[in-house]
């Protein structure tokens, strides 16, 4: 079984209620949405658990979530207004930004100012200096930077890159100084994602280090160490044994006199979406078959950014003999990809392919791309779907624009 593909009867009861021109629909939450959750929350059972809402905003995931009780991690203001938008108290929230725009800390600030639970994390002096600016003097966290990173690639290390955090050194005086200005709750950082096995003693390792210096800083109410946590997206991968790894972490962070936080992103959505396109193009090359569909990296661009594998199955003809080919969109642009000289059951124009593991960062990721409306999302629980979002229109696309 390919993890984050749904069942062929979902597929075959949406594909006749699609409209537009063949664009794919994807499908995020459902019943896996809240079993990641829970599988997290017990491997972590001390620790307060937020969902970070960049892996999906869709009020699908974050209703789902807030139902069964999970708070919001938020890194842009936008973000925050979709939490407080599906249900979440603005007190619960925190608001962990990097180099926000004026705008977002103007709304973060007023939103403090009837929220003064509204937690806001800055990782550069130059933040708190803009935060006090505005007569804000409430809770705040420091974001660190510990100098290692971890993760799937090297643009998602954040532990390492200077973009990220007050750097290791500087933190107890940058603490002084915020102690003076501001109500100092916590110390955040967030060293990498999509950790599997062959990362989780460098990502413990850095946790470790976040949390000594969070006993160097002392005083704290919490101590948040991010997320990361990844998923298999290859089928070779073996998952994430979740309560071996909540030993491993509370061991190498322990002893706190202060609250463990964890946000997870991907580990919670990532399987519980999936995208379907459609085969409209089979061309023969020199050097391989060509599979053109109508999906492409404006719908989901982690292949495209990251070389990120995800697993494809044709849902139409699952049992048809494999051969090796190539799958791309319609972007005028070599990187609209999705797979090279990959074995998939012969793709035939008209079929549905289905690529897996899209619910973290896929639809969040999306563009216009070539005036390319973004597709619908459904929710499946169980036998229910119902559309989450309907699918873009070219009169959505040009609204915004004064003539």
């Amino acid at each position: 079984m390919v993890a984050g593909i749904g069942g062929n009867q979902y597929i075959q009861s949406w594909r006749s209620r699609q409209t537009g021109n063949g664009h794919p629909l994807v499908f995020p939450g459902g019943p896996a949405t809240p079993g990641n959750y829970r599988r997290f929350a017990a491997a972590f059972h001390e620790a307060e658990i937020k969902y970070a809402a960049k892996a999906h905003t869709g009020a699908a995931v974050l209703s789902t979530l807030l139902d069964i009780g999970v708070d919001i991690e938020c890194a842009a203001a936008g973000e925050l207004g979709r939490a407080i938008r599906a249900g979440s108290d603005p007190n619960a929230l925190q608001y962990t930004a990097v180099n926000p725009p004026g705008a977002d800390l103007d709304y973060a600030v007023e939103l403090a100012a009837d929220n003064p639970g509204l937690t806001i994390t800055a990782g550069a002096r130059d933040t708190f200096d803009r935060l006090a600016a505005r007569g804000y003097d409430g809770r705040v966290a420091i974001r660190i930077n510990p100098g290692i990173g971890t993760g799937h690639h090297e643009k998602v290390a954040t532990g390492k890159d200077a973009k990220f955090g007050i750097p290791y050194e500087d933190v107890p005086g940058v603490a002084e100084s915020v102690r003076s200005r501001f109500d100092l709750v916590g110390i955040h950082a967030h060293v990498g994602s999509g950790v599997l096995q062959a990362d989780l003693a460098d990502h413990c390792r850095a946790l470790g280090v976040v949390a000594e210096m969070a006993r160097t800083v002392g005083d704290l109410e919490f101590v948040d160490f991010g997320g990361g946590f990844g998923v298999p997206y290859r089928e070779d991968e073996q998952p994430l044994d979740m309560a071996a790894v909540g030993e491993k972490v509370w061991s190498a962070v322990q002893p706190l006199d202060a609250r463990v936080v964890l946000e997870p992103g991907r580990y919670i959505v990532a399987d519980a979406g999936c995208l379907l396109t459609e085969v409209n193009t089979v061309k023969e090359a020199p050097s391989t078959t060509v599979v053109g569909v109508d999906a492409s990296l404006a719908t989901m661009i982690r292949p495209a950014m990251f070389d990120a594998y995800h697993p494809i199955r044709n849902v139409s003809a699952p049992r048809r003999e494999a051969r090796s080919v190539s799958v791309g969109g319609p972007c005028c642009t070599s990187a609209d990809v999705f797979c090279t000289d990959r074995p998939l059951a012969a793709p035939q124009r008209g079929d549905l392919l289905a690529i897996g593991n899209v619910g973290a960062y896929g639809y969040e990721l999306a563009s216009n791309f070539h005036s390319m409306p973004r597709p619908a999302e459904v929710a499946l629980d169980g036998s229910e779907t119902r559309v989450a979002r309907r699918r873009e229109t070219f009169e959505d696309l040009v609204r915004l624009e004064v003539e």
